[in-house]
């Protein structure tokens, strides 16, 4: 991390990291606010970090057989009542239609809050036979939830993501779906977006509507907070019997399907801010950055200078790497610290000097370490420093996970650790909603997820004393 700061414009995280946060967002042009409270506009660079982190994804789900469809943007409210605990679980953020032009409707729409009622009555059409099983859909959209306190990423009433819904014979097979595609988020974590996650089972009470179970994977950021980054939920057959999705199965008789949604949106960016960006900006891993590589000529004006910086460009972009140069008049100060704020990956210095060296020289932004590098072996090096980049992230986040996560024996040490240091807090639990309430009232803490990994730190509730039946991490969340 380069220690000189470049940007005054960012406040210093240390001094305030939620204006930090938000200085980061509109100095590096990734959003900017809409004319209706609570909505974002996403700009052309915070939508190419989308479109990186979509295409790896999409990629990703169709390995394994997922479909991309579209399912319309307004339910009846008939619909969305169908399943109770679902509609109970939304209705403060639902966003109603109820005027079609200068009449008023029949029915009131609600503006997809999420889509399991869509896709339950698509299916409840057009199944037929156990055939036609596994049905493995996904889309690409945005959804409204009428938040009330809104930043941009991690809470706005509308928010672009991927959600997966997908239909079963059996119930062991829409479990091990739940289960993949959790893994498969995991794995888009560590190693696209270089954070280290804990995977783990969420309680009744934070799991999601409807949910017969809700797995996720959590994250901690540089403030020491934790942020949820996905989920993947397993329904059983509670929506199908609501919705009245049937199959004639094996045995020539109706069956239910067994079902599962899972999901992810662009809070993923936000997390990326927060577990990578320093003061001067964005850092940003090579794999969803923008632009991976900036050439930025030294004494552009001298002769042979821009054209150097044209064949490097030209030499550079057939490696397939994102690659692009800055001809502007601005200062090299001003370019530099542009770019860095922008996060990306390597900068290329190449001057006069550097030329006659048949050198030049490539700054990382992860840590600003310099090196001198032969133009004869820039096909090789670029891609390692890259790669070098990529796991440097992933390192420094892990290392940082690892070093705040602490166990406690009991509310009190509990909410001494997470005041004096943050992070995961780590404590058996009994199980009882009651002691749930009893850590965030007490110690400020929601449960974060009772984690696949366990351990064995003791034989009772921190909570409580009675015998504990799970390890469970608790903590401060965005």
């Amino acid at each position: 991390m380069a220690k000189e700061k470049k940007v005054e414009q960012i406040t210093d995280m240390e001094t305030d990291f939620a204006q930090w946060y938000t200085d980061i967002c509109r100095k590096a042009e990734l959003v900017e606010y809409a004319s209706v409270k609570g909505f974002t506009i996403l700009r052309p660079y915070g939508y190419a970090i989308w479109e990186n982190m979509q295409q790896i994804m999409d990629g990703e789900f169709k390995k394994t057989g997922h479909v991309n469809v579209a399912m319309p943007v307004l339910i009846p409210e008939s619909l969305l009542k169908k399943e109770g605990e679902l509609v109970n679980g939304f209705a403060p953020e639902v966003a109603w239609v109820t005027m079609g032009g200068s009449e008023e409707l029949e029915e009131r729409l609600a503006f997809r809050p999420t889509s399991e009622t869509m896709f339950c009555d698509h299916w409840s059409r057009v199944l037929h036979s156990y055939r036609e099983l596994p049905m493995l859909y996904n889309q690409w959209c945005s959804v409204i939830r009428w938040e009330k306190t809104t930043r941009p990423f991690l809470r706005s009433r509308e928010f672009w993501w991927q959600e997966g819904h997908t239909i079963h014979e059996t119930a062991e097979e829409a479990q091990a779906e739940t289960e993949q595609q959790l893994n498969c988020y995991a794995d888009f974590f560590e190693k696209t977006l270089a954070i280290p996650v804990v995977r783990g089972r969420k309680t009744e009470k934070e799991k999601f509507a409807g949910a017969e179970a809700t797995y996720t994977v959590e994250c901690l950021m540089k403030d020491h907070k934790a942020l949820q980054g996905a989920t993947s939920h397993y329904f059983g057959d509670k929506f199908s019997r609501a919705y009245d999705v049937t199959f004639t199965g094996r045995d020539n008789k109706l069956q239910y399907p067994f079902q599962t949604s899972w999901g992810s949106t662009t809070r993923m960016i936000g997390a990326v801010i927060m577990a990578h960006g320093d003061n001067n900006g964005l850092v940003l891993p090579p794999k969803i950055a923008p632009v991976q590589v900036i050439i930025v000529p030294v004494a552009a004006h001298k002769p042979g200078v821009k054209e150097k910086a044209e064949e490097l460009l030209a030499q550079i972009s057939a490696l397939g790497v994102r690659v692009q140069a800055d001809f502007s008049d601005n200062s090299m100060g001003w370019k530099c610290a542009q770019h860095e704020m922008k996060g990306v990956p390597l900068r290329l210095e190449i001057g006069p000097r550097d030329i006659e060296n048949n050198s030049c020289v490539i700054v990382r932004r992860d840590n600003g370490e310099k090196t001198a590098v032969s133009l004869d072996e820039l096909d090789v090096q670029i891609p390692q420093l890259l790669d070098a980049v990529q796991q440097g992230l992933y390192d420094a986040a892990k290392k940082s996970l690892d070093e705040h996560i602490f166990a406690a024996g009991s509310i009190e040490e509990a909410k001494k650790l997470q005041e004096e240091h943050g992070g995961f807090i780590k404590t058996m639990w009994c199980g009882d909603e009651a002691c749930e309430l009893k850590m965030k009232e007490e110690a400020g803490m929601s449960s974060r997820c009772i984690p696949f990994h366990q351990e064995k730190l003791g034989e009772t509730c921190a909570c409580c004393g009675r015998p504990a039946k799970h390890m469970i991490y608790w903590g401060i969340a965005y």
